[in-house]
């Protein structure tokens, strides 16, 4: 008897199900709270992300590795397209639409949004959409984003508040 790992019941034949990225065994009374995984044994259907070297095929799965391996060297993450929105950004929408004489009802009828909006970015209790942000830049001829990541990178010293070594001083980084 196996345990259910949802609910903690105990099964003769717990389900393969996944969860929020999580596989789990359940109880037939669980399974209903993720999609149930189909197990297959055969090392054969697929061989993307075999170790073993064995057979014939790794000789030509080797070159095509080499070739497109050069290209790049990890997958690509959408946040690597993404630009940081800069931390005083409410200051900003502030500052510019107090230098161009608006008010906060004239620039929400400027950029077509509503009054309370423009009071909860200054306010910073929301952070603009891409729509919006895009606006109020063109509108104010301002910059709501951070420069690039990498030179946040250079800029910080590393160490700890406790003056203790971390793991982040001594990790290299694989940019």
């Amino acid at each position: 008897m196996v345990q259910c790992e949802m609910c903690g019941a105990e099964t003769a034949s717990p389900k393969k199900i996944k969860v929020e990225g999580a596989e789990l065994d359940v109880c037939d009374n669980c399974v209903d709270f993720g999609t149930e995984v189909k197990t297959q044994q055969s090392s054969t259907t697929s061989t993307k992300y075999s170790t073993s070297s064995s057979g014939n095929s790794s000789g030509s799965s080797g070159s095509s590795r080499s070739s497109s391996g050069g290209s790049r060297s990890r997958p690509s993450d959408m946040f690597d397209d993404m630009d940081e929105i800069v931390q005083d950004y409410d200051d900003r929408i502030r500052d510019a639409r107090e230098s161009s004489g608006l008010s906060q009802e004239d620039l929400a009828k400027d950029l077509n949004e509503k009054a309370s909006l423009i009071r909860k970015l200054e306010r910073g209790d929301m952070l603009p959409s891409d729509r919006v942000q895009k606006k109020l830049e063109k509108k104010l001829e301002i910059s709501l984003t951070a420069g690039s990541a990498g030179a946040d990178d250079e800029e910080w010293s590393g160490g700890s508040s406790t003056g203790g070594t971390t793991l982040g001083d001594v990790v290299k980084r694989k940019d």
